[in-house]
């Protein structure tokens, strides 16, 4: 891997335009925005989303970009993810990727560097087979956790603390005091010639012009977030000066501070907290804790639960049913966790397997029994839907064609109550759209991409301030289809939903 801080602007451009980096979350195969981007490329080249407006200002519309709503417990906590305009964003990687910008973006991060805080997550790239999501998370390993424990030795004390909605509550204008410095950023604020205001303009172009917050859901904004995440550090390393008695961690927004009192610890905390306030952000009081055994504080207990399941393998679970209820069982504990995840991904490797689930090895009477158990793993924990499909997509294809159609019905019957959750649906409309299923299932949603699925005509962004014709000709919906999704195969293979590929060294 290498911190994408090191590439070239030309490498970091093509980047933030790949599908993977506009959004970042799993999508179905047929669905992909990097056409889109590519074409709007063509037509921006180097220029601005302003060469292309008419009279009237993006930021003064609402719905200029797209969110698409995720729910994290099934119930009332939901999280929107931002697909933003693409002339836009396009428009923004052009300004960030621009050679000069690029360069003096990288020396500014640099500068951040020198200091009691260690930024671990500068953005990085995979040089290999392995997805840029799953090189973030080798990063983690690397570069936290191990290094967590090694403060063993030093440290007896431990706080863990993140920002609480840390991209929703980022102010804008801390962009350009990022980039730029207080003094100069206050004293050019009207001018967009300054990199930090044109950047500022670009998110508030696609956000009804408002100052609170970032979208998520883009590589790109992740950038932009460590930008002001790395200004904040500055801002702790300045007031701490260079202390020898603690060490700081800091991971996207989150935390850990290392100490060998609870008073020097909680003195810091107060540093971090202060630090973070002034560019618009406050710690999460719930997720704040203080541990008095750096081993035991420095893995997550989803983690270390996830390994002591996984080391069971098939004892004492030897059929796929206890083996889901096992995973089940852990979901409840541990609901939309990382860990989760992780072993719904390598259960449904393994079970893909033609030999392992079978109609010769599941018993056709258990399917409705192995369908209700990963549903309501599915249910509980959203986060989770691509790899529930797949499961879903296995176990449903071992029966006949009307009972396909009874099983499906109440999976769209329970998952319908979940609320405000258009990813869950898009996943949905996956498994059940296909026609090697051999039947058809009507699908009714409200979800905007899975209506253009279905061939509808509707708008995923606002383009009244669009005065280019091309331009807007580019950005029918339609394109966002790179195949039909009825010609997508019934069974959803797990390199259609897997974060990446099983490395035993990083897991």
């Amino acid at each position: 891997m290498k911190q994408l801080i090191e590439c070239s602007n030309k490498e970091a451009r093509e980047h933030f335009l790949k599908r993977s980096s506009y959004f970042t979350s799993d999508l179905p195969d047929y669905i992909s925005f990097e056409p889109i981007l590519k074409d709007v490329a063509d037509v921006l080249k180097d220029k601005s989303y302003n060469e292309f407006k008419n009279e009237k200002d993006p930021n003064k519309f609402d719905k200029v970009s797209y969110n698409l709503v995720t729910n994290k417990d099934g119930k009332f906590a939901w999280r929107s993810l931002e697909l933003m305009h693409p002339a836009i964003y396009v428009s923004l990687v052009n300004q960030v990727c621009e050679e000069n910008n690029w360069a003096s973006i990288g020396k500014r991060l640099k500068e951040f560097e020198e200091g009691v805080v260690d930024c671990c997550s500068a953005p990085v790239v995979s040089t290999d087979h392995q997805q840029d999501v799953a090189t973030t998370i080798r990063n983690w390993w690397e570069r936290v956790e191990q290094r967590s424990l090694t403060y063993s030795m030093e440290f007896s004390h431990l706080i863990h603390t993140d920002v609480s909605n840390c991209y929703g509550s980022l102010y804008t204008h801390s962009i350009a005091w990022a980039l730029h410095g207080m003094a100069e950023a206050k004293g050019k604020r009207h001018t967009n010639a300054l990199l930090g205001n044109s950047i500022d303009d670009h998110i508030r172009a696609g956000r009804y012009g408002q100052t609170n917050g970032i979208g998520q859901g883009s590589a790109l904004m992740d950038f932009i977030a460590e930008i002001v995440l790395g200004y904040v550090d500055e801002q702790i390393n300045a007031e701490l000066k260079e202390p020898t008695d603690i060490k700081i961690l800091r991971y996207r927004d989150d935390y850990r501070i290392f100490a060998n009192s609870d008073e020097r610890a909680e003195t810091v905390l107060k540093v971090v907290s202060d630090s973070l306030r002034k560019a618009g952000m406050t710690l999460g009081v719930s997720k704040t804790f203080l541990s008095k055994n750096v081993v035991d504080g420095s893995i997550k207990p989803d983690k270390m639960a996830g390994i002591n399941l996984q080391d069971l393998g098939k004892t004492n679970a030897k059929t796929i049913q206890k083996q889901l209820l096992r995973l089940h069982s852990f979901g409840q504990c541990f609901p939309n966790s990382g860990a989760l995840k992780r072993l719904l991904s390598d259960f449904d490797t393994e079970i893909s397997e033609p030999s392992v689930a079978s109609s010769d090895v599941v018993d056709p009477s258990d399917i409705d029994v192995l369908v209700a158990i990963v549903a309501d793993i599915g249910f509980v924990s959203p986060v989770t839907i691509p790899v529930v499909a797949s499961l879903l997509s296995r176990f449903v294809s071992l029966t006949s064609t009307e009972k396909k159609s009874q099983l499906w019905e109440k999976v769209l019957k329970k998952m319908k109550r979940v609320p405000h959750n258009g990813y869950l649906e898009i996943w949905l409309q996956r498994v059940t759209i296909s026609k090697d299923l051999g039947i058809k299932l009507p699908f009714d949603s409200a979800e905007p991409i899975c209506k253009i699925v279905n061939s509808e005509k509707i708008d995923l962004w606002e383009n009244g301030w669009i005065k280019d014709g091309v331009l807007k000709d580019i950005l029918q919906v339609s394109n966002i289809l790179k195949s039909s999704p009825e010609d997508a195969p019934e069974l959803i293979q797990p390199t259609e939903v897997a974060l990446f590929k099983r490395n035993d060294q990083h897991s």
